[in-house]
């Protein structure tokens, strides 16, 4: 079961990264995809930073503990996975649905899930030593 459970975080981890990835590279088409309209090179720079940032280290928390059988770093990605999920639980109660407004709450919720579960399974480390 950790094998598995290693791997899903590795896998999720993986395609969390990339998508930052592709943010970095084409924050415009990226961006399109996510609903996202950018004004000039202030609002493609707001898109590559923020998202790059927020995927690569949602999905790299999300290798790392499942690589290293870490669950410090999974409480990162959860982290960021729920306040994610928060916010777009409060757009819809001030904004209304949208077409296909379910998807990325369900991914996120997950997302969130497995790393909190994951990072119960997982051993932590101390963060003092004592000497």
């Amino acid at each position: 079961m950790v094998l598995v459970l290693r791997a899903l975080l590795f896998v999720g981890g993986l395609f969390f990264v990339l998508m930052g990835v592709s943010f970095l590279l084409d924050p415009a088409g990226y961006g399109a995809a996510f609903g996202l309209a950018s004004k000039g090179a202030h609002g493609l720079a707001t898109i590559r930073a923020d998202m790059t940032a927020f995927f690569v280290v949602a999905g790299g928390c999300m290798i790392w503990g499942g690589w290293a059988r870490n669950g410090d770093p999974l409480l990162v990605s959860a982290a960021l996975m729920t306040i994610a999920l928060l916010g777009r639980f409060l757009g819809l109660a001030q904004d209304g649905t949208y077409e296909g407004w379910l998807q990325p709450m369900v991914i996120e919720a997950v997302t969130a899930g497995v790393a909190l579960y994951a990072s119960r399974i997982l051993p932590h480390h101390r963060l003092i030593t004592e000497d």
